[in-house]
């Protein structure tokens, strides 16, 4: 029997945030028989929802549904309005008791939040709306640097192509790896990529818009085998110790280490996946000097060690 699929919609969603993982689904069931996908378009209210391009969907009442496998609620620039009202929140929480599970792509984690349904778990969600994300929601432990969080039956993803990571994620769980990655040949994207992936470039997230420390981030990023101290940082920068470290804290938001920290994982990932070297050699190469504060820096930023990244990325190589 098929597994519903409960897209919540609203006015201002994201297309591709519904489309995309629609389109797992569907290629999905091509594989899977009669063990597939329905996805059925809900809402608050039988009515005809916009997009933010002007595209309408015609949805039906999420309350009207009689079973419900996964809901997924999506993101947009509607999401806003929709998580302040309280009888679209209370129509999520009435379905996330009766799904199997309950996701949401993008900006679709603000409803869920808004809701109470993330309250004490990770989630992630767009980059770019992740820092208003975590003031808003203090009892969430946001992930801004996750395509997507898994947290028991809950999953979260980033924003807008991270629905069809996150939907392909569901696939592998639902339907095994074989089905996963005959979805993703026929759509042409990536088998898998890690939930833990970056969603974009460490230096693109630490640059600001003046570029006051974009030649530094650059240098340290070019000899990253280099022991990035403090004070040789702010050697290279023309200041002292402690100007640097508040005003290098003031434009990228993070301290020196924890900056010198991203670079080393972002290049160290790279070599990971790249699957040449042996980790120890990664290990050097990036700075971090023991492989075991590799693997523990790795766990803790992109939930899995090393070796699983490398085994992802062959599997993926092979789809």
């Amino acid at each position: 029997m098929p597994r519903t699929i409960a897209l919540f919609l609203y006015d201002g969603f994201q297309l591709l945030d519904a489309a995309g993982p629609i389109t797992v689904f569907e290629v999905a069931s091509r594989f899977a028989d009669e063990n597939g996908y329905r996805v059925v378009l809900t809402g608050k209210e039988r009515v005809r929802l916009r997009a933010t391009s002007g595209v309408e969907f015609a949805v039906e009442p999420l309350a009207d549904l009689d079973s419900i496998d996964t809901l997924m609620v999506s993101g947009g620039y509607g999401s806003r309005t929709a998580m302040n009202c309280e009888a679209t929140l209370e129509l999520i929480r009435a379905a996330d008791g009766r799904a199997r599970r309950t996701c949401s792509v993008c900006s679709g984690a603000f409803l869920l939040a808004a809701a109470g349904l993330l309250d004490g778990l990770s989630a992630t969600t767009h980059w770019r709306v992740a820092s208003d994300f975590a003031r808003k929601f203090p009892k969430v432990r946001t992930e801004p640097n996750r395509i997507y969080v898994k947290q028991g039956r809950v999953w979260t993803s980033a924003g807008v192509s991270a629905g069809i990571d996150l939907a392909l994620a569901l696939v592998v769980e639902d339907l095994g790896d074989e089905i996963a990655k005959n979805t993703a040949r026929e759509m042409v994207v990536y088998y898998r990529r890690p939930g833990g992936q970056s969603q974009f470039s460490a230096l693109l997230e630490l640059d600001s818009a003046d570029h006051r420390f974009a030649h530094l981030l650059d240098k340290v990023r070019g000899r990253l085998d280099r022991r990035w101290t403090v004070e040789a940082l702010a050697e290279e920068a023309c200041m002292s110790p402690r100007h640097f470290s508040r005003a290098f804290a003031a434009t990228t938001g993070l301290s020196p280490a924890k900056a010198v920290e991203r670079l080393r994982l972002e290049a160290a990932r790279e070599r990971v996946e790249a699957g040449v070297e042996p980790i120890e050699t990664v290990a050097l190469r990036a700075g971090f000097g023991d492989p075991e504060r590799m693997r523990r820096a790795f766990v803790q930023t992109f939930g899995f060690p090393p070796q699983s990244l490398r085994r992802q990325a062959r599997a993926q190589g092979c789809a």
